[in-house]
């Protein structure tokens, strides 16, 4: 038969298999991959203790034995300490997506100052005979005239490709750090943990990054515009650097139970794994030459980008003024509008 099905699952004891279930599937036939989708609900948790674990039982419909192998080769990539490989790996193929052309440039460049500087040393030889030749004294102002083209076209093409050479590295360093945000978690609720990349196309994040005060007064600044920024799909993420958590209060009387509900909705992520935030955050505020303890915010894109950066409270003001709602009439149309790349 030549589409054969592999489903694989594994089994543990009673009370594992109530906390932590978990589905590990790889197939081939479109109608069982849709079969078995419509019945499996993905839930998130965070990495769980080591605990023992009973023989795993693996079922297969193939007639050859099921290779777990082909399933985690990318979870074993990133296991095997290999997590810095594979976001270049990434950021070079969103760059090659973003910049299709820029390969091609750079590689005329060099076949021109290749050829350049070819035709320099010709000339040069042809200058050298000419000088210490009386008879060919004639031949040196067009001599010099070619070789002067020669050197100014070398010229040209080498500051051409030094600029689109540093232009590529800007940018594979750019997305680079945004793969490795991508992968830092954030906590939904008490057993549901995701990625930052989970969010991409569904919500604009705001990074608030500062002391517990920082975090407090920009929670206070951001109460008028709680509406309208979850109509612009923003989800804001504190993030206190000097250890102490922000109590942030929600007034739960009757009155304002809408707006508590949607002012929970908006402060409802919490990073998890501190000190890989941490690190994130100090690189990038090397890189921007801001000091270690400046209080920042990071702007998101719908596509998980970092579309605006600075120092202090976020412009929750100009956040509204300047993204389309996620939903509504322009939603679709403007979905790219979420402003320049930094």
């Amino acid at each position: 038969m030549a589409s054969m099905a592999q489903f694989c699952y594994i089994i543990g004891p009673s009370n594992l298999r109530q906390k932590y279930s978990s589905f590990r599937f790889c197939f081939q036939n479109p109608v069982y991959r849709k079969n078995a989708l419509s019945n499996i609900s993905t839930r998130f948790h965070a990495k769980p203790s080591s605990v023992s674990v009973s023989p795993t039982i693996v079922c297969s419909a193939a007639n050859k034995p099921s290779s777990s192998s082909q399933v985690r080769e990318g979870e074993e990539d990133m296991e095997q300490g290999n997590v810095e490989d594979y976001f270049l790996i990434r950021a070079k193929i969103r760059s090659e997506v973003l910049s299709p052309f820029r390969s091609v440039r750079m590689f005329f460049y060099l076949a021109f100052i290749a050829s350049g500087s070819l035709g320099g040393l010709i000339a040069t030889t042809q200058l050298i005979a000419s000088l210490t030749n009386p008879a060919r004294s004639s031949e040196v102002p067009d001599i010099l005239t070619g070789l002067g083209i020669d050197i100014g076209a070398v010229s040209i093409f080498a500051f051409l490709y030094f600029r689109e050479n540093t232009a590529k590295n800007a940018q594979l360093t750019r997305l680079s750090r945004e793969e490795s945000l991508s992968n830092l978690k954030l906590r939904v609720n008490q057993n549901k943990i995701i990625s930052v990349s989970s969010l991409r196309g569904i919500a604009r994040l705001v990074i608030c990054s500062g002391p517990a005060s920082f975090i407090l007064e920009s929670f206070k600044l951001s109460e008028p515009f709680t509406e309208s920024l979850l109509e612009r799909g923003v989800l804001v993420v504190p993030f206190a650097t000097d250890g102490n958590s922000p109590s942030l209060d929600f007034d739960e009387s009757e009155d304002m139970k809408e707006i508590t509900e949607k002012r929970k909705r908006l402060w409802q992520l919490a990073p998890v794994y501190v000190s890989e935030w941490t690190e994130w955050l100090d690189e990038q505020k090397k890189l921007a030459g801001i000091s270690p303890e400046s209080p920042v915010y990071l702007s998101l894109r719908l596509d998980g980008r970092v579309r605006g950066s600075g120092v202090g409270y976020p412009p929750w003001n100009a956040l509204v003024a300047q993204l389309p709602p996620v939903k509504g009439l322009w939603s679709g149309l403007l979905d790219g509008m979420d402003g320049r790349v930094l």
